[in-house]
């Protein structure tokens, strides 16, 4: 597996990216690349199916300048901001049985992170719901999936150093829980690592041999979809 180093002017890049490499994996079979990435100012995200005036405080969002963006793969609405970090990992699917389906592929890849991050934190990560992440009864990161026929894209947030207090003014109460969040607010559920995001980038290279530099060209394909679906207020607010 390559790395890429990257970071982009834009959110609408940024988001643009991940979808891009996916298409790129699915077409090359020497596609496959783990991305990691720090958003450098604040942004809401919606997934793929949510329905914006449900799972955002729009109000709050306009009052704090703070614009809404829409991904395209599953699970709720998030703040991307300062202190969180991000993975993404590109892999073809085809032939591994691992990789077969939806929960199966949650297990393999959560596990595997867990495992990387659990000796920086002085205790157990655990994959906790469907997709999140938890040491103890707190949720550090969330995560989501999208499959192609051959190739899949799996990336997640860590919350490291995450104003979680401006999580709970951006984002109401979601539409859906996990069991064990057990009606908590964002700011009772949500916890930050306090880890150095470096520190977190190396295990997760090593986690998943991820050295070597990724060197595909996609600066083309990236600047079109972020411009004609990422940045557009349609995609962004469809029901």
């Amino acid at each position: 597996m390559r790395y890429l180093d990257r970071v982009f002017a834009t959110p609408e890049e940024e988001l643009a990216c991940d979808e891009v490499l996916l298409d790129i994996c699915e077409q090359e079979t020497d596609g496959e690349v783990l991305r990691v990435w720090q958003p450098g100012s604040r942004f809401v995200v919606l997934g793929y199916t949510n329905e914006a005036i449900r799972e955002v405080n729009l109000a709050a969002c306009a009052a704090e300048g703070v614009p809404v963006y829409r991904r395209t793969t599953g699970g709720g609405a998030i703040v991307q901001m300062p202190g969180c970090l991000n993975y993404a990992v590109v892999m073809r699917q085809d032939g591994d049985p691992a990789l077969a389906g939806i929960h199966g592929t949650n297990r393999f890849i959560l596990e595997r992170i867990a495992s990387a991050l659990s000796p920086l934190t002085g205790g157990p990560v655990v994959h906790r719901g469907q997709t999140d992440l938890s040491i103890g009864e707190r949720k550090i990161a969330g995560n989501a999936q999208r499959r192609r026929s051959r190739a899949l894209l799996f990336h997640g947030t860590l919350l490291l150093h995450a104003d979680i207090p401006g999580i709970e003014r951006l984002l109401p109460f979601p539409s859906a829980q996990p069991d064990y969040r057990k009606d908590r607010s964002h700011t009772d559920f949500l916890g930050n690592l306090r880890i150095d995001p470096a520190a977190v980038t190396a295990v997760l290279k090593t986690a998943w041999d991820a050295h070597a530099p990724y060197a595909k060209e996609f600066e083309e394909r990236l600047a079109t979809l972020a411009g004609e679906k990422y940045g557009s207020h349609a995609w962004t607010m469809r029901k």
